[in-house]
């Protein structure tokens, strides 16, 4: 093994100087790079778990625009923070920077720490996050490794080990440490990941014609590129069915907030019940809640997949009698722009939210 790394070690060091001038000169412009600002560095991080780069630029620049540093993170009423992050999904990332933040306040003056060790210490933030900080905003000669960077080495190495053991990772983290450029890590990393997000794709369409270090590339000299990398059958997502029930009241409709733990923890939702109910069981349902329904009408299914589990929804729309407001009902009647601009409503809910009504004359 220690053999397979000083040779893996060896040919990766070839890459570093051709990938790091093709990524100097090919880089795509984006909100946060280039800034020179380990909070920029942070926030995009942290975003783009998950999340396309297309998809995460407006919300970067809504919630620096909102929270331009790490004191406003930290100072930031919960639902206004789960309103900026709404729609990015794992909305526990965003309660973990938070926690960061109001440590890196405390205990760092509110600046991150410019060290490896000190950022791996935060809230939410692991190997790869720390090092794209600590290379990227401070010149520190970490790696940062991703899955793009995962699929680009072991690419480049033909290496057929399962990228989702941690001991490939860390092995795979060992190699690069070693080669890493002391005057440009930051660079280097972001050439690594901007190599595996344009270029060295997965499924089926790399674009090795294009690709500055081909020529060190062993899979693409053994037409091996679409065999790797190895990876481990994901575990079946679990299946469950909801019924989801958009209950108005004239021009507002029913919103409740979730459990503080748990899936889509503390955020806002439809009201929603376990199983594909029927139109009978639905108007019992509400009926049992104390309201008195004059209309309902079946929407559209919709479906809606988290990382473990898919929900598979069945949706009515229900009318309910005008209610008198102190009958203690665990929802929050809003109306639509209200939602919007108040309360975190997850994309799980998209389908249903639109069937929110308007505010009066618009």
């Amino acid at each position: 093994m220690k053999n397979d790394q000083i040779k893996d070690r060896s040919m990766l060091n070839e890459i570093v100087q051709p990938l790091t001038d093709w990524y100097r000169q090919n880089k795509r412009i984006l909100p946060w790079r280039d800034q020179n600002n380990a909070y920029y560095t942070w926030v995009s991080e942290i975003m783009l778990q998950q999340t396309r780069v297309e998809a995460v630029k407006p919300y970067f620049q809504r919630f620096i625009g909102e929270l331009p540093d790490v004191q406003a993170l930290a100072e930031c009423p919960e639902e206004k923070l789960m309103k900026l992050w709404e729609g990015l999904g794992y909305y526990n990332r965003v309660r973990n920077m938070q926690t960061a933040a109001r440590t890196v306040v405390c205990e760092y003056k509110g600046e991150l720490p410019a060290s490896y060790e000190e950022l791996l210490s935060l809230k939410g933030i692991g190997n790869y996050t720390a090092g794209a900080i600590a290379s990227i905003a401070y010149q520190i000669p970490v790696p940062a490794v991703d899955g793009n960077v995962l699929r680009v080495i072991s690419r480049i190495t033909e290496d057929r080990q399962d990228i989702m053991k941690q001991s490939v990772r860390r092995q795979i983290e060992e190699n690069l440490l070693g080669i890493m450029p002391e005057e440009t890590p930051g660079d280097f990393n972001q050439a690594l990941m901007e190599l595996g997000a344009v270029v060295c794709v997965p499924n089926g369409s790399a674009r090795c014609e294009a690709c500055p270090v081909s020529e060190y590339c062993l899979a693409y000299r053994h037409g091996t590129v679409e065999e790797l990398p190895v990876k481990a059958p994901k575990k079946e997502r679990i299946l469950q069915n909801r019924t989801v029930l958009v209950i108005q009241d004239g021009e507002k409709t029913a919103i409740q907030k979730r459990p503080e733990k748990g899936l889509l923890a503390g955020l806002y939702e439809l009201p929603n019940l376990l199983g594909q109910l029927t139109r009978e069981e639905v108007l019992d349902k509400v009926k049992n809640m104390q309201l008195e329904p004059l209309y309902i009408e079946k929407l559209p299914d919709a479906k809606h997949i988290f990382s473990h589990i898919e929900w598979r929804m069945t949706g009515y729309l229900i009318r309910v009698a005008a209610l008198d407001t102190d009958r203690g009902l665990p929802f929050i009647f809003a109306e639509k722009k209200q939602s919007e601009k108040q309360y975190a409503i997850p994309s799980a809910f998209r389908a249903y939210v639109k069937y929110m009504k308007e505010e009066s004359g618009k």
